[in-house]
């Protein structure tokens, strides 16, 4: 019998272990990777917004409000009282907290982060998230545990030790993030207090039977052996921190981040932090009829906006601030049409948004382009892979070769200068904000045949075609082109009328999404 199999059935022991706010899961035990040295004193906090962000009315597209007041009228956040970032993009106006980290050049912003062939199911699409896979592949290890897999093959035997005595990774919350999955463990301890970790039974010390039972037997008693372990670091390591900002006792996310804080100040060495706000599954009373600037979801945003700039202040009154980033994620966006129930359904693109002193701060990408009219399906298009999000962290925040990032995640990643590292090693770190990409299309709308312009360098192109649900109808071509501008013919005749995007992917964090409506 598998391991895997083992948990699943046996009844000696009740599975997975809760005591404490300690998660215990156990995995097949097989290498992937060789090792891979990559030591850092770098953090990488997660925020999972679960339910799917509604992008649209948080960070508010204004040169697109004429189209969007016909989709969702209903929902839509007036301009006047939009929290202006630029003359072109603001914030939902409950979201004060985050206007100042912009302000302070602290938040940058990722326009239209999604993937190829969305999946608008809540758990297929976090999975997808979770674990960096195509959306087409379903994998078992999290992008950050295969990460965690090259230098630690070997985990959890041998763990913790004296070179490494701290947990890997940390949920604060019940359960294990699956970010963090491995091949033979996840390398995350699920915490919710770390003043209140107490021993968790070990199960005896009598000797096993030499039978594919011992052998699972074994191997959780030394699971629960070395989160006992790992839980003496923790409680020191809060011990010794601090907090120095003043959380809000009546904001969840606020109090997880507190816990982050002062574990990172206690010198507790673990690199990836995951926290979580949930709610965000807006399907309906997104607003309250007849102020869209009140309601469940801007109560969320509030709660977001208001943990996320105490936790910075935190940092920097702490002095770690150049120690860690933040970044949201959320298995999707929200359709672009409003529903009659003051909600919004499944969607597809959504922002990403990244904090830190250590980031390119500023907005990356244009405000997603509305069409005209609207299609009741419609989601807001990709611009950026989310996969190539992970990869750049993984370069500039811990020091991943480029070409182990590719194994990691995908042979297509591309590099985007989200990170700038205070003390930069990487070569990318040096790259500056994206240039603008010249990409028309005409005529638009089209009946049969559309052109496709665009400009280039001496550089790799991929150039497709999606449908209004981020489907990759059509690959146009992927391949290296001269300097210089392009004209493509597309011919769509066996397209149904409706929304589609051309999307122009370059190099050097180089990508542009237009509309194309066949009439």
């Amino acid at each position: 019998m598998k391991r895997r199999d083992f948990l699943k059935t046996s009844t000696a022991v009740s599975l997975p272990l809760l005591l404490n706010g300690f998660g215990v899961q156990a995995f097949a035990r097989n290498s992937l990777f060789n090792a891979f040295n990559g030591n850092s004193d770098k953090v990488l906090v997660l925020i999972q917004l679960n339910g799917g962000n509604d992008g649209l009315n948080t960070i508010l597209p204004l040169d697109q409000y004429s189209k969007l007041a016909n989709a969702r009228s209903n929902i839509l956040i007036p301009e006047n009282l939009a929290l202006d970032l630029t003359p072109a993009t603001g914030l939902h106006p409950v979201m004060t907290g985050l206007k100042g980290v912009y302000d302070n050049g602290r938040m940058a912003i990722v326009q239209g982060v999604g993937y190829p062939n969305q999946n608008r199911s809540h758990f297929r699409s976090t999975d997808i998230w979770t674990s960096g896979s195509p959306a087409e592949d379903a994998w078992n290890t999290g992008w950050l545990g295969r990460y965690f897999d090259l230098e630690h093959s070997a985990f959890p035997t041998g763990y913790p030790n004296p070179d490494f005595p701290d947990p890997f990774a940390i949920t604060i919350g019940s359960l294990v993030t699956a970010t963090c999955q491995g091949v033979g463990a996840n390398y995350s301890l699920a915490i919710t207090d770390p003043f209140s970790l107490f021993p968790l039974a070990s199960g005896g010390e009598d000797s096993v039977p030499n039978t594919p039972y011992g052998e699972e037997l074994t191997f959780l008693r030394e699971t629960i052996l070395q989160t006992n372990q790992y839980s003496d670091t923790i409680t020191v390591a809060a011990n010794l921190g601090a907090n120095l900002a003043n959380y809000p006792a009546d904001n969840a996310l606020a109090q997880q981040l507190k816990n982050v804080a002062l574990l990172v100040a206690g010198g507790l060495k673990t690199k990836i932090y995951v926290a979580s706000l949930g709610g965000f599954d807006t399907h309906a009373n997104q607003v309250q009829n007849g102020n869209p600037t009140v309601g469940e979801h801007a109560q969320l945003l509030k709660t977001l906006s208001d943990a996320v700039a105490v936790f910075q202040e935190d940092l920097q009154l702490l002095g770690i601030e150049e120690q860690v980033i933040t970044m949201t994620f959320s298995e999707f966006g929200r359709r672009i049409q409003s529903n009659d129930s003051f909600g919004t359904d499944h969607g597809s693109a959504a922002p990403l948004m990244v904090f830190g002193s250590c980031i390119n701060a500023g907005i990356l990408g244009d405000n997603p382009e509305i069409p005209d009219p609207v299609g009741v399906q419609d989601g807001v298009a990709m611009q950026y892979d989310f996969r190539n999000i992970y990869g750049s962290v993984l370069i500039d925040w811990f020091e991943v070769p480029e070409d182990t990032v590719k194994e990691l995640l995908f042979e297509d990643f591309q590099y985007i200068p989200i990170v700038q590292p205070c003390n930069p090693s990487s070569t990318h770190s040096l790259v500056v904000q994206p240039q603008e990409v010249d990409l028309f299309v005409y005529p638009n709308p089209f009946r049969s045949q559309a052109s496709i312009r665009f400009t280039c360098g001496h550089e790799r192109v991929r150039l497709s075609v999606f449908d209004s649900l981020s489907c990759e109808r059509e690959v146009l071509f992927d391949k290296t082109l001269s300097a210089g501008t392009h004209e493509v013919s597309f011919d769509g005749r066996r397209l149904a009328p409706g929304t589609y995007y051309v999307r122009v992917q370059l190099e050097a964090g180089r990508q542009k999404t237009r509309v194309l409506i066949k009439s």
